[in-house]
Parts: structure tokens; sequence; C-alpha cells
């Protein structure tokens, strides 16, 4: 009898080829589903919620290199440093999220988000990409999005309920895709401070920018045009087909990626690299 960590195992591996095929479509990717329970929010709210510990470990523990690409030293954060991480999660487990406003809640999701992707990787690091973590439960799950890490609320949640049941379907702003993060060199980059309420909309515009405007999100070469996978995986975020993933680069691109990508009615090719966002590589 096959062991159930091998058929896992084997199960990875096929899943990681038909993640790499050009042909895969949306059906690669959860779908926004909306979990009613996250819409409850007081618009009258004054309260805030205290972020700077994650600004603190993000500070000293990202590292931003020539190349446009944030990376995180997982191997050189240090045992105070995990210990803050630890307090900072458990403090927002303790927030009262569906009683704030609406600017707190996205900035307190998103915060959330990443720091829950950071401690997952620390807690199994050394590895080569996050799709090797395998702690999702079912036969026909991998990695680490559909486990349950964390409680708000009396509620448990996973990376992908956070995604895809409350950031995509409550705010439906394609934005958001540029500030979660997956660790890994091909999403987009981990922020170099903890997001806020008071500067969200512009830190999100900030954000498309910086990716669209990378390799990473968009490369023309020899007349082809190649984007992340990510307007594949979500084309619903972004206008529904190639049209509206074209109309969306093309308002965040830089004067010169625009007059280039106004030659293009199509998009030629879809890619991204699931290697880990370590600045300390050690496999």
């Amino acid at each position: 009898m096959i062991r159930r960590t091998t058929y896992r195992a084997v199960l990875g591996v096929l899943m990681a080829a038909v993640f790499a095929l050009p042909s895969v479509s949306t059906s690669a990717a959860p779908k926004a589903e909306l979990w009613e329970r996250w819409t409850a929010h007081d618009a009258a709210s004054t309260a805030t919620i205290d972020h700077s510990a994650w600004d603190r470990f993000l500070k000293a523990n990202l590292v931003r290199r020539g190349d446009g690409i944030n990376r995180l030293a997982y191997g050189r954060v240090t045992v105070a440093d995990r210990k803050a991480l630890a307090r900072y999660l458990e403090a927002l487990s303790m927030v009262p999220i569906s009683h704030y406003k609406r600017d707190e809640q996205l900035a307190y999701w998103i915060n959330l988000y990443n720091a829950l992707t950071v401690k997952v990787i620390l807690d199994h690091y050394p590895v080569k990409s996050i799709r090797d973590i395998d702690i999702s439960p079912g036969w026909f799950s991998f990695g680490p999005w559909d486990k349950k890490l964390f409680k708000i609320e009396d509620e448990s949640l996973s990376l992908n309920d956070i995604e895809h049941r409350i950031l995509r379907p409550i705010w439906r702003d394609a934005r958001v895709h540029y500030a979660v993060n997956c660790a890994s060199i091909g999403c987009p980059n981990v922020a170099l401070t903890a997001y806020n309420a008071e500067t969200m909309g512009g830190s999100l515009t900030e954000a498309a920018r910086a990716y669209i405007n990378h390799p990473r999100g968009v490369s023309i070469e020899g007349g082809r045009l190649d984007v992340s996978k990510i307007y594949e995986w979500f084309v619903e975020d972004f206008g529904g087909d190639e049209k509206g993933v074209l109309d969306h680069l093309r308002h965040y691109a830089n004067s010169e990626l625009a007059k280039r990508l106004a030659k293009f009615a199509a998009i030629d090719g879809y890619r991204y690299d699931w290697a880990l966002n370590d600045a300390v590589p050690t496999l």
C-alpha cells in the first residue's frame, strides 16, 4: 500500500506539472467566493490597529536588491524576531475586526496574510518553494494554502480563506493581488513596510505599478508579449478577458511601457517563478 505521504508527494509533482502547462486556465486558481460573515464592518469606527511590529520585522529582514525583487532573509531571522512575529499574530487574533471600518479591515487582512505566509515559511525552512510545504488537508490539495492557520472571532481561517473568500470578493479591487505575497520570486513584492489604512490607496497603486513595470509582470522581447500567470489565473479580476488585462496593464504602465503595450491586441504567453523569495538561498 502506498503511504499517504508518498501519494501526496507524487500528487504534488503532478500538480506542479499541471501549473506549468501554458494551457492552464483560471481553473488553476480558486474562485472568489464571498464568506458573507466577514462583510460586517463599522463605517463610523475611529479605532485603529497597530501594525508596527510587522513593520519592524520587515525592516529588519527584508532585503532590497538592484533587480527590483524584494527578498526575505529567512535564514537570518533571529529568535527574537520570530517571537515578535508570533506576538504580532497573537495580537491580531484578538482584534474584533468586524467592528472596524473598511480601510482598517483591508490593511488588517493584507498584513495578516503576509505575516502568516512568512511564518509558514519560517516554520518549514529551508525549502525551495512554498509549494513544497504540503500541509493542506485532502488528497487533492498541496502547499499550505488550505490549512487552517489562524483563528479570529471564533472562526478558523486559511490563507485561501483570507484571499479568495474575504479580500477579493469584498473589496473587488484587482490591486489586492499586488499586496498579498506568496513568498515566490514571481509574486509581487513583499512591501517594505506594513500596510495601513491612511495610505492604503496610494500603496496599492504603487505596488501595481512596481509589478507591472518589472519583467515579472510584463515582458516584451522579440515582438512577443509575456505576462505573469497572475493575469491568467485571476483574469476575472482584471476585466474578464485578455482585452481587460491589457487595459489594466496599460493603466499602470509607465509611459514607455504603455507605448509598447499599445502595439499588442493579444498576449502571447504567461509565466511564473515559484522559487522561494529567499535572500540567502540554502538549497
